[in-house]
């Protein structure tokens, strides 16, 4: 109940940043809720699944795509791509999830890698051009906060991303704790034993694949509408490192290491763009380097055995 009340506490502090922050701090607090949303597919991915993708960005940049051709091409409320974006995420990760389940790591990671370097040529594509606008990207009109409730754009965004990070947190926790969890988790520790038990290792996979897209589309639709822009140059192999990056920052296996690492990805740039004046990539590269061999667990680790020796020295 106490842990309950402390998250609760926390939630309802972090959902009245907006009223205390400008505009501009408030979106760049957006967008890290939106790298967090993007991350908790890859805590059920490769924490829970124990698999490896370099796809994420052609999954992100998917669901920015959807968003993009919504706004563009239908005469819908661009609302509607993001339970567009997510279907079409899911159904493009199961396909590949199928692919690749079979796989080792190493044929996972170059099938994927495959995946997403293929994705920004696709675009360009002379057949899907008029679709997808080619080199040139697609523009997006801004979305106004609804009437009535008195918000700036960028704060009534701000609470929509928080909610759906909420409520994929959730949704997420409830998957890892139910019969789906506890097989994916089967099928990486042991692959012989889960056939055994009469696991389906190909299909849970390939849902674990599914359910990983699809949280990077929704997050890609979320992108695009923030920025009111995409282009195939985003979706990048760099961009599905610093997926990873993130996610290993954060703790694989961690929900909570999903919100950290999407403020890492967010904030960490500018620490570092600050102390090195030119050298913001090498010092970039070091201190992630340091980072991850200090915490193997990532942040959401070292704070849990943290808080595990002071509940030792409390009982002592």
């Amino acid at each position: 109940m106490r842990d309950r009340l402390l998250l609760a506490a926390v939630v309802g502090a972090i959902a009245l940043l907006p009223l205390l922050l400008s505009d501009y701090v408030v979106f760049r607090f957006t967008i890290a809720l939106i790298w967090s949303i993007a991350l908790l597919g890859m805590v059920l991915l490769c924490g829970i699944g124990g698999q490896f993708s370099l796809a994420q960005a052609a999954f992100y940049g998917l669901g920015g795509y959807v968003a993009a051709i919504i706004g563009n091409r239908l005469p819908i409320s661009l609302y509607w791509a993001l339970p567009a974006a997510m279907l079409g995420g899911y159904l493009a990760g199961y396909l590949v999830g199928r692919v690749v389940a079979a796989q080792g790591l190493w044929n996972q990671a170059l099938i994927t890698f495959a995946i997403v370097v293929v994705f920004p040529q696709l675009l360009r594509w002379p057949l899907l051009e008029r679709l997808t606008g080619g080199t040139a990207g697609l523009y997006l009109e801004p979305v106004p906060a609804p009437q009535g409730i008195g918000l700036s754009a960028d704060r009534w965004w701000y609470c929509l991303c928080l909610a759906i990070l909420c409520l994929g947190a959730l949704l997420a926790r409830n998957l890892i704790d139910s019969r789906f969890g506890r097989a994916l988790q089967a099928a990486r520790d042991n692959e012989l034993a889960a056939v055994c038990q009469g696991i389906d290792i190909g299909h849970y996979r390939a849902l674990g694949f599914a359910l990983g897209a699809a949280f990077a589309a929704l997050a890609g639709s979320l992108a695009a509408i923030q920025y009111s822009y995409v282009a195939p140059g985003t979706y990048n192999l760099a961009l599905s490192v610093q997926f990873l990056f993130g996610i290993v920052i954060g703790g694989l296996g961690s929900i909570s290491g999903a919100v950290v690492g999407g403020l890492f990805l967010q904030f960490f740039p500018d620490l570092t763009a600050a102390l090195g004046k030119g050298l913001s990539q090498l010092l970039f590269a070091v201190l992630l380097i340091a980072g991850i061999l200090a915490m193997p667990q990532g942040v959401s680790g070292l704070l849990g055995r943290l808080r595990a020796l002071v509940g030792k020295s409390a009982r002592w």
